[in-house]
């Protein structure tokens, strides 16, 4: 019996020891997609009054955790009912990312400043309140955290297949609560940085190195999110691209001579300049319906 007993821990231990191996495997295969989708939830996170950052953070959070554990089952029956459909889900999830990503571009080139009327007209409108805004803005930052949550799982998936459905299971499902933790704690240290500045410029009493290193802080937090919503736009462009290169064979084999990051870049804009429209039409076509 008790040679049964240390024959289990020696089982249990293998286990780890594998699972320890390939969690290290996947997380490397999935570190890209990660540091996409630090910037672009980070740019999605800002915006927002300093009190309902962290309770904004924490609502993405759980959105991010509730995504997984809608995608983990899904992609693992997928995969063993019929495997094509991760493709297409993933396609599907790569237009869409096209979609935001090429839509912010052209808001940012082609917003045009408010005039006369249009002023008038906007006050005399009633507007969303604080409370809808913030909670369309966590709609919009969830839906995206749903499709990079996909590729994420996919990629996790991918480079544990030889294994067995245990090590798979553990594996994925690791990968998952350290990209939701990992992505958002470094999130909400980000958005806190302008009140961690404050604070050790009250305690210095505004003197000596810690007033300095406050002031850096509170200065760098817009510079840091101006950058972080450059980067988050680049990165959903260059995320939907790349989904396109890797599932699509005739894309993957156009342009060999063009570096991969480029061609990527290039798909996504394609793809998200034919959305943009596309949704656009679909949206006025749903006004006048429901009308």
């Amino acid at each position: 019996m008790a040679s049964g007993f240390f024959a289990i821990l020696d089982d249990i231990a293998a286990l780890m020891d594998d699972v320890a191996v390939t969690s290290k495997i996947a997380t490397k295969q999935t570190a890209g997609i990660l540091g996409d989708d630090l910037a672009v939830n980070a740019e999605k996170a800002t915006g927002f009054l300093s009190s309902r950052e962290i309770p904004v953070l924490l609502k993405i959070m759980k959105g991010s955790f509730i995504n997984k554990l809608i995608i983990v089952p899904i992609a693992f029956l997928l995969q063993v009912v019929y495997p094509p459909a991760i493709k297409f889900i993933l396609i599907l999830g790569g237009l869409y990312l096209a979609y935001e990503g090429v839509e912010k571009i052209i808001e940012y080139f082609f917003h045009h400043q408010k005039k006369g009327q249009e002023v008038i007209k906007e006050v005399e409108e009633p507007s969303m309140d604080g409370e809808v805004a913030e909670a369309a803005k966590v709609k919009s930052a969830i839906t995206t955290d749903f499709i990079l949550s996909i590729e994420i799982v996919i990629i996790a998936l991918g480079t544990v297949l030889n294994q067995s459905l245990l090590i798979q299971i553990i594996t994925v499902s690791i990968v998952s609560i350290i990209a939701t933790i990992g992505v958002y704690g470094i999130v909400a240290l980000i958005v806190r940085m302008d009140d961690a500045g404050y604070k050790l410029m009250k305690r210095s009493n505004e003197k000596g190195f810690f007033n300095s290193l406050g002031e850096i802080l509170v200065k760098a937090l817009p510079i840091v999110i101006k950058i972080l919503g450059v980067v988050g736009t680049i990165a959903l462009i260059l995320v939907s691209g790349g989904i396109f290169d890797h599932n699509i064979d005739t894309l993957h084999h156009f342009l060999p001579k063009v570096p991969e990051m480029a061609k990527q870049f290039l798909y996504g804009m394609v793809a998200g300049l034919i959305m943009v429209p596309l949704v656009f039409g679909g949206k006025k076509v749903y006004a006048m319906v429901k009308k």
